[in-house]
């Protein structure tokens, strides 16, 4: 299915959402306001609903004005709640609790659970991860830091293709490349950290998944064509075996970190890695332990420590590290 007849199936969902919801059903005049078509488009779309929906009842009123109305709404249950409705709802609890309004904020809350208990989940997880980040697009929620600027439209792009999943083209100019070329490319997912990474693979050019740099990006475009995900990719699996968001081959493998007794507590309560195994010592410190890649992130991250942690693997990484720690570093708190 192509991203025009995907988007007109989407719309007669809509569509049927809106005719089970409003009491006495939607008039064409409803459906052109609310989807913002011309009157010949919602003619297309009330057939189209009468189409999928052989259930939905039509009546015409006093003024000749045609109604469709769908008085069973089991399908429509199924569909759970949309992201984009539960940040909503999420907005609507932080604004009762700032002005202070107790009684909304204890049922807006109680709402919110009880649709996420309808959900299973794995979904539910999902959309409360992906209401955080619609909360941090809009202004309430931020992330301090430096990070490496994205193109709107690139992202929105990604985003898109994720979604289907569709096949896309970018333009992207690689470390050796002069500039920018074409490449049509699988989208996987994508890793944010110091810098941004599309998860991706080249279509033919082999099945290996590479990391292209979100800055590169100059634009990108859906294509016409899906394609059937991998079902073997997993897209935290992938990421643990980085550090941060940079993935090398050659940097994988065993890594070992031990805490001073003073800085123990602290180091404690970080989440290092998903996999990370932590041990105490019997002289007070700590020792991490994780597989993972990415040595100059981790050296990044260790200079914060000052001479609280000593590296007892990888040897390169304790190279990296002792070469520019410096003992008089404020170490973090």
């Amino acid at each position: 299915m192509d991203n025009k007849r995907l988007g007109k199936a989407l719309d007669i969902m809509r569509l049927a959402e809106e005719a089970a919801a409003r009491p006495g059903g939607i008039s064409l005049v409803q459906i052109v306001d609310t989807f913002g078509v011309t009157l010949r488009t919602a003619q297309r779309m009330s057939r189209a609903l009468e189409e999928a929906f052989p259930m939905v009842q039509t009546r015409t009123d006093k003024e000749r004005r045609k109604w469709w109305q769908l008085p069973d709404s089991r399908l429509l249950h199924l569909q759970g709640i949309r992201d984009s409705e539960l940040s909503a709802l999420e907005m609507g609890i932080r604004r009762a609790e700032r002005d202070g309004a107790t009684t909304e904020v204890a049922a807006l809350t109680s709402l919110r659970n009880r649709l996420l208990a309808t959900m299973p989940p794995t979904f539910a997880r999902r959309a409360e991860v992906d209401a955080e980040a619609v909360l941090e697009a809009r202004g309430h929620a931020c992330r301090p830091g430096p990070r490496a600027q994205y193109s709107a439209l690139v992202l929105g792009a990604i985003d898109n293709a994720l979604k289907g999943p569709f096949t896309m083209q970018i333009d992207y100019a690689g470390a050796q490349d002069a500039a920018p070329r074409s490449r049509a490319v699988e989208p996987y997912g994508v890793l944010f950290g110091m810098r941004g990474y599309l998860i991706a693979r080249e279509i033919d050019n082999g099945g290996k998944y590479r990391h292209f740099r979100l800055d590169r990006i100059s634009r990108a475009s859906l294509l016409q064509d899906s394609f059937v995900r991998d079902p073997g990719f997993d897209l935290g699996r992938h990421a643990a075996k980085a550090f941060g968001s940079f993935h090398s081959d050659d940097e994988y493998g065993p890594v070992e970190w031990r805490f001073a007794p003073a800085a123990a507590d602290v180091a404690r309560t970080f989440g290092f890695h998903p996999d990370q195994q932590v041990q105490d010592e019997a002289d007070g410190s700590l020792t991490v332990r994780f597989t993972a890649g990415g040595w100059l992130e981790m050296a990044w991250h260790l200079y914060q420590w000052g001479d609280v942690v000593d590296v007892i693997a990888p040897p390169e990484l304790r190279i990296l590290v002792e070469a520019h720690r410096r003992s008089d570093f404020p170490s973090l708190p």
